[in-house]
């Protein structure tokens, strides 16, 4: 018999979200979520058809201490061979833990992290799966990526499973904050899995009565916080299940024209967005008619990576918009400056705490609509307005407990994922003080803030029509223009 009379209808035994994931090429192709979700079923599933439908292959599994393999990845690809009615095309040794496909000689290989010799004496890998991968350090990942080249027939991919556990994980860093080029990520849960029994459920949906905090991280596969953080993180792992396959309505940048005769000034009538799939500005809702909008935008300052911007609808506060990139200054102003144009002229209110030249810039290009404090003045003690906002002692505590009102009661208000990211990693330091954890940023956070507190400066109504000047007609006159058939007043 040969492989190709094997009939074999996939639905049967898949669940839906992981039969597309058969095609999937990806180098990496990250599986991960709650308990479960059956996430490592549809990894054991994916490999045993390529065992079956390719030739030339040796896949390594892995884990981090080699004992474990056994009752887990080894027992589970067994299972499954056994499940579908394959058990004849496959030898499986059982001391050894190897698995050989008899209808093209295919490999499978089982080793640990803990057995550096037995994972050295393994040459000629085709492919990888990783379970449980959290356990790994990053030097564990890199060495065993590394491992996966040279010249195969078919695709190589390392397929990466693992149930979230801290924020501050490198795999979090790795692959959704940088989002490592060539992977795929899937995230599911037990809700996800149609074969899931009904008491296994009922031990899951009971942990949220439990401990809402294990329910979130076990159950429903969120990154998990070390520390007090300052905003709900169940409110805002909520909001981001809702958002994580939403994608933005469009991404992209501005372009535009300066004067040629003034440097200072840009053509207000050639600014074009452009459509980008990697742009730096996210849009989750298009501009409308008369409709009042903000942008608070906080600098790059000392451990600030990145530029942001916040645009809100002012009527209703929501998050419409954002811009995050690592900008010259200039570069940034100008793209703020072709925002707030985009929207209706919105109010732009910057930070200015580190440097007060994009708002400066801004004031060159003659942007007229920005954010102003009153301060007084040291010498002559008269109050003076000022273009930015400062954030200090008094007002970063006010904005932040704002915002936090705002996630705490309105969270529907935020569609920017990455904005979400930072709350998990926003938590008190030793002395109490609101800050990002070590090596994380407050770059969105701080100003989608600044954006909401701005929002005073700003009509909170529709902004009043416009009607066009027309001529007026003279019903006792003709049209003739010669003889006065229409006059302007």
């Amino acid at each position: 018999m040969t492989v190709e009379e094997i009939e074999f209808h996939v639905d049967t035994w898949m669940n839906e979200w992981a039969i597309p994931m058969l095609d999937n090429k990806s180098r990496y192709l990250i599986f991960y979520g709650g308990a479960g979700s059956g996430k490592s079923v549809a990894a054991a599933q994916k490999l045993v058809l390529r065992l079956l439908e390719e030739d030339g292959h040796k896949f390594l599994i892995i884990r981090k201490v080699a004992n474990t393999l056994r009752n887990s990845v080894f027992a589970l690809i067994r299972e499954t061979i056994s499940e579908w009615g394959l058990t004849e095309f496959f030898k499986i040794n059982k001391g050894d833990m190897r698995i050989t496909c008899n209808l093209n000689g295919n490999e499978v290989i089982f080793a640990g992290i803990d057995d550096p010799e037995k994972l050295k004496s393994i040459h000629g890998v085709t492919g990888m799966w990783i379970e449980e991968a959290s356990e790994l350090e990053q030097e564990d990942f890199q060495q065993l990526d590394l491992r996966l080249r040279g010249f195969t027939k078919n695709y190589k991919q390392i397929m990466i499973t693992f149930n979230p556990i801290s924020s501050l994980h490198w795999l979090k860093q790795v692959f959704f904050d940088k989002k490592k080029d060539n992977s795929t990520v899937i995230h599911s849960t037990y809700l996800n899995n149609k074969f899931i029994d009904d008491t296994y459920k009922q031990v899951l949906e009971k942990m949220k009565e439990d401990d809402e905090y294990y329910y979130m991280v076990y159950a429903l596969g969120e990154w998990g916080i070390v520390g007090k953080t300052i905003f709900n993180a169940r409110i805002v792992n909520e909001r981001i299940s809702i958002l994580r396959d939403k994608k933005p309505l469009k991404r992209g940048k501005f372009i535009f024209e300066y004067d040629k005769h003034n440097p200072n000034k840009i053509l207000d009538d050639t600014i074009q967005w452009i459509e980008e799939e990697d742009g730096f500005i996210s849009i989750h809702e298009d501009v409308k008619s008369r409709y009042p909008y903000v942008i608070g935008g906080d600098t790059a300052g000392d451990g600030s990576d990145n530029f942001t911007g916040h645009v809100l609808d002012n009527i209703t506060g929501n998050q419409v918009a954002t811009i995050m990139h690592q900008f010259d200054e200039d570069h940034y102003a100008e793209q703020i400056y072709c925002l707030g144009k985009y929207f209706n002229n919105a109010l732009i209110g910057l930070e200015t705490n580190f440097s007060t030249y994009p708002v400066k810039r801004l004031e060159q290009l003659g942007y007229k609509k920005m954010y102003y404090r009153e301060v007084e003045d040291s010498f002559t003690h008269k109050i003076q307005q000022k273009y930015g906002f400062r954030t200090d002692k008094v007002t970063r505590p006010l904005i932040i407990a704002n915002l936090v009102k705002i996630v705490r009661e309105e969270s529907h208000l935020i569609n920017d994922m990455e904005t979400l990211n930072e709350m998990l990693t926003f938590v008190r330091n030793e002395k109490g003080k609101p800050e990002a954890q070590e090596g994380k940023h407050d770059d969105n956070i701080m100003g989608l803030a600044i954006a909401h507190y701005i929002r005073g400066q700003q009509e909170m109504e529709l902004f009043e029509e416009i009607v066009e000047k027309k001529p007026v007609h003279f019903a006792f006159r003709t049209e003739d223009d010669n003889e006065g058939g229409f006059m302007n007043w």
